[in-house]
């Protein structure tokens, strides 16, 4: 099974892991996670709502990125993984 990553796992940044399969399944590992996993949660969600995706894995290793950073680091593994695909 293909899978794909894009970020790291240094500070203030996140590692976004994703790969195929049926249905959504987000997970989030993160720092602050009591503060703002569930944040994080929607804000990958909705990213995927947004591009109309509805079967993925993705599990977000977060060091303490912001908003914009999760979202880059997301689409860009989602990119990543459809031009493994090709």
């Amino acid at each position: 099974m293909r899978e794909n990553q894009a970020g790291s796992v240094e500070s203030s940044d996140c590692r976004i892991t994703v790969r195929k399969q049926q249905g959504i399944t987000v997970e989030v590992k993160s720092i602050v996670y009591e503060l703002y996993g569930e944040q994080i949660k929607n804000l990958i969600l909705d990213t995927l709502k947004r591009k109309n995706i509805k079967d993925i894995y993705v599990l977000c290793e977060d060091k303490g990125a912001v908003d914009f950073v999760i979202v880059s680091r997301l689409v860009t593994a989602l990119k990543r993984l459809e031009n493994s695909n090709e």
